[in-house]
């Protein structure tokens, strides 16, 4: 696998040398992708939170660019890291389970792999998530693990500390001939997976929000889980929400419990942007800060991810380039991006050309003002991974509706759900006869999507 893969690299470096328009070093900047875990969109303090503090983060969304409409094309680990690297839908990277790596061939033609070749030291800390063969040769400076990792480990900090301590680090020792694409991807605010305490912070933070109360969502009752369809009760997806927010007094501390992780990555981001200040090195370095996928905080009665509801799909999307004029600093934009657009987005900053096989759009153009027009306006959602107890799902979300399709539930099921109406996604518009318009139309778009797509 290693020789494949630094085959792979070789070929990726000459091809890309030879094909690609490359900004000169003086002009390239610095690249620092944050990827968190199970952070939903609205887990911030820019995003409208209430309750969290994430001073650090709401700065750079001050300062920057944040897209407020912003989804995972599939909520689950594996797969959604594998199209954020790729820049790739799943049904083209396949990676669908958590067993699946890229080929050498594919990797070649991720973002790191392409930085790499073209002149970028790249740095890779924290969760891989991609399958357990770690390309750990195929990055400058790694210290990523396999699996979801533990906190907590004897002899050493809390897991977000410790990502802290590498990270500041590799920015002391990093060459300053190059410029460097820096991946931290976080275990936070993923639970600790089984029974027990599930989101498990570190201690300093155990009295923070002490004095907060958490009003749960509109849907976050028995009355809503009871409207989901019978597909949808029971499975994974309610063994989960027995764990964490079965009964107030459990919901509001295992939500307080994820904020205090969520703290603990701003604090991360305050540490390492004095570092970068330190060096001299912030002027040239942009940040790109989001999140795998979005979670449910007892939504619809629900715990985890997987389905097409907002609150497992919408995720953060921050872009901070220092280099941008004031005028273009602290925009909010409507606009639908995806997780797909982080590749792209990444080599385009860098001036490198994206692949034709990347299925995203480079953000670069939307953060600068320069694109007005021919953005999308829908996405194919899927989650095609393989379990016994959550279904399968494919989905279109345009800007006002979304359909949602369950190819393996028995009897059939289809959800096509008015976001502008009905945002909570409760009133199923799949069998009224005044929609069947809309819900022919879209049954269409998906088709159409699963073909061009691949």
């Amino acid at each position: 696998m290693r020789k494949q893969l630094i085959l792979g690299a070789f070929l990726a470096a000459f091809s890309i040398l030879t094909a690609c328009q490359v900004a000169s070093a003086a002009e390239r900047p610095n690249l620092i992708f944050l990827l968190t875990d199970d952070q939903r969109w609205d887990a911030l303090g820019c995003m409208g939170n209430p309750v969290i503090k994430t001073p650090n983060i709401d700065r750079l969304a001050k300062e920057g660019v944040v897209f407020e409409n912003a989804f995972a094309t599939t909520a689950i680990c594996a797969t959604s890291r594998a199209s954020f690297i790729t820049g790739q839908y799943a049904r083209r990277h396949g990676i669908v389970d958590f067993r699946a790596v890229l080929s050498p061939e594919a990797f070649a033609q991720t973002f790191p792999a392409l930085l790499r070749a073209n002149g970028y030291q790249t740095a890779f800390i924290g969760k891989w998530g991609v399958g357990n063969d770690l390309p750990a040769d195929q990055y400058d400076y790694w210290k990523g693990f396999p699996g979801q990792g533990k906190y907590f480990v004897d002899g050493r900090p809390h897991m977000t500390q410790h990502l802290e301590d590498q990270t500041l680090e590799f920015l002391d020792t990093c060459s300053p001939e190059k410029p460097f694409c820096l991946q931290v991807s976080f275990k936070a605010a993923h639970c600790q997976d089984g029974p027990g305490w599930q989101f498990q912070h570190a201690p300093k933070y155990t009295d923070y929000y002490a004095d907060n109360t958490v009003v749960p969502a509109e849907t976050v009752n028995d009355e809503h889980y009871q409207k989901l369809p019978k597909q949808l009760q029971g499975g994974e997806s309610r063994v989960r929400w027995e764990r964490r927010f079965d009964g107030n007094e459990m919901l509001q501390k295992n939500i307080k419990d994820y904020y205090r992780l969520l703290t603990g990555v701003d604090d991360f981001v305050g540490a390492m942007v004095a570092k970068l200040k330190e060096k001299k090195l912030a002027d040239n370095t942009v940040i790109l800060f989001t999140s795998d996928h979005g979670f449910f905080l007892g939504e619809h009665g629900l715990a985890g991810k997987w389905l097409m509801y907002e609150e497992s799909i919408r995720i953060p999307m921050i872009v901070f380039d220092p280099r941008l004029p004031k005028d273009k600093r602290g925009q909010r934009r409507e606009d639908m991006v995806l997780s797909i657009d982080v590749a792209p987005t990444l080599l385009d900053l860098a001036g490198i050309e994206p692949p034709s096989v990347m299925q995203g759009q480079s953000l670069t153009g939307l953060v600068t003002g320069k694109q007005t027009s021919g953005w999308r306006t829908e996405f194919l959602y899927e989650h095609l991974f393989p379990h016994a107890t959550i279904p399968q799902s494919e989905g279109v979300r345009e800007e006002n509706w979304k359909y949602v399709f369950y190819p393996n539930s028995k009897p059939k099921l289809e959800q096509l759900f008015d976001l502008q109406q009905d945002p909570h996604e409760v009133t199923n518009l799949a069998d009224d006869p005044k929609h069947a318009d809309k819900l022919n139309a879209m049954r269409a778009e998906l088709e159409q999507m699963r073909t061009s797509l691949q």
